[in-house]
């Protein structure tokens, strides 16, 4: 009986202890729990992906040009600037990743914050200046690229129908060959008519380097990944060059519309009215080649990194709801990029035929002219049909 109390005893005594030290170690046992999930927290806060710096980093320009599949590493270009004590020219990664370069007595880094966020500044004195800026960044190099391809496929089909005059060329020289003809006889020679030889030059380089910019633009590896056309600078200067092929070469018929309409007096003297307004629309048509080709190219490309995205956004979710998502966003993805190819086309075409149609009507002739130039042809188309019937 001692012996059954004693063992009775003793088990109440370490089940008392147990109770009694389970406070202290649920206690540590929560503090490990809280440092681990703290620790989590924090790995996860800082490889949190920040989506809206990520689609503007991809469709905005840069000193340097990713590579693929490792966010961190970049393909260094020339970085060409002319500071307060001259030129300085140096590669883009001595300034990467926050680091300060120091040429001489000038000292440059790229813009965290701020008014230049993302360019290279000047630090004089622990405040920024924005030097001039000549640096080939990536849209200019990509620029470079599009111009060598356009360059080299079509000097190469120039060459090889003078070489081969009586044959048609096949595979990638026959594709270049349909969309020149495609362009000039559907477009140029449609709409410009005897004109159409002394524009076409513009016009088809307009079209070709706008097609193989979009086109490079959908490719992730290099040297595609560049978003040109979706950069408002380049359609600007495109559409500029519209405006000035058309206003240079202009006739005078076409200024009189302009300055002096044929429309009532009143609408055009003593208040120029109609003057006005037609100088007005003289820049609207640039304005919207401009943002026509600039916003269908960014939208473009905003929408294929957004479903792309939706991967990590999802994926934070689960392994079920990550897996089913990265499946659709996949589909969609290469769905919207082969809409993308179209569409590619498509802008190119449309800029073309608005910059062909813009050139034709600053090339118009005045109408009565134009019906003794039709009765002119008709006169000579009858003399010709009655030639043979005198002969016979």
């Amino acid at each position: 009986m001692k012996h059954i109390l004693l063992i009775l005893t003793m088990m109440l005594t370490s089940v008392g202890v147990a109770f009694a030290a389970a406070p202290s170690a649920g206690k540590a046992m929560e503090e490990a729990i809280a440092n681990k999930v703290h620790e989590a927290e924090e790995e996860t806060h800082e490889e949190k992906l920040d989506l809206k710096e990520t689609i503007f980093e991809h469709l905005g320009d840069g000193y340097g040009w990713e590579v693929p599949f490792n966010h961190h590493k970049r393909i260094p270009l020339p970085v060409i600037v002319w500071g307060r004590d001259g030129l300085h020219v140096f590669s883009s990664v001595r300034v990467t990743d926050g680091q300060t370069y120091t040429d001489g007595n000038a000292t440059f880094r790229i813009a965290t914050e701020g008014d230049y966020k993302g360019k290279v500044v000047e630090i004089v004195d622990g405040k920024e200046y924005k030097p001039w800026d000549l640096s080939i960044t990536k849209n200019v190099c990509a620029i470079f690229i599009a111009c060598i391809i356009v360059i080299w496929l079509l000097v190469d089909l120039a060459c090889w129908h003078k070489n081969n005059p009586f044959k048609a060329p096949r595979k990638g020289r026959g594709f270049v060959e349909l969309l020149v003809t495609f362009i000039y006889d559907g477009v140029i020679k449609a709409t410009l008519k005897q004109k159409a030889p002394k524009f076409a030059p513009y016009l088809l380089t307009v079209f070709f380097f706008i097609f193989f910019m979009n086109l490079l633009g959908l490719i992730v590896v290099f040297p595609g990944g560049a978003n040109v056309t979706g950069n408002i600078a380049v359609t600007m200067v495109l559409a500029i060059m519209t405006f000035v092929m058309t206003n240079f070469f202009a006739n005078k018929h076409y200024w009189k519309e302009i300055l002096w309409p044929d429309v009532p007096l009143w609408l055009k003297f003593p208040i120029p009215i109609m003057p006005v307004i037609e100088i007005f629309g003289m820049f609207t048509k640039p304005a919207a080649l401009t943002v026509r080709l600039f916003a269908n190219m960014m939208g473009g490309h905003m929408i294929v990194l957004v479903l792309t995205l939706l991967i990590f956004i999802f994926s934070a979710m689960g392994t079920g709801i990550a897996a089913g998502t990265s499946v659709i966003s996949v589909l969609f993805s290469v769905f919207m990029l082969l809409i993308d190819v179209l569409v590619s086309f498509i802008q190119a075409y449309v800029f073309t035929m608005l910059s062909t149609i813009f050139i034709s009507l600053a090339n118009e002739e005045p109408h009565e002219e134009h019906k003794k130039e039709e009765s002119a042809a008709e006169g000579q188309g009858g003399k010709a049909a009655a030639a043979p019937a005198a002969t016979r």
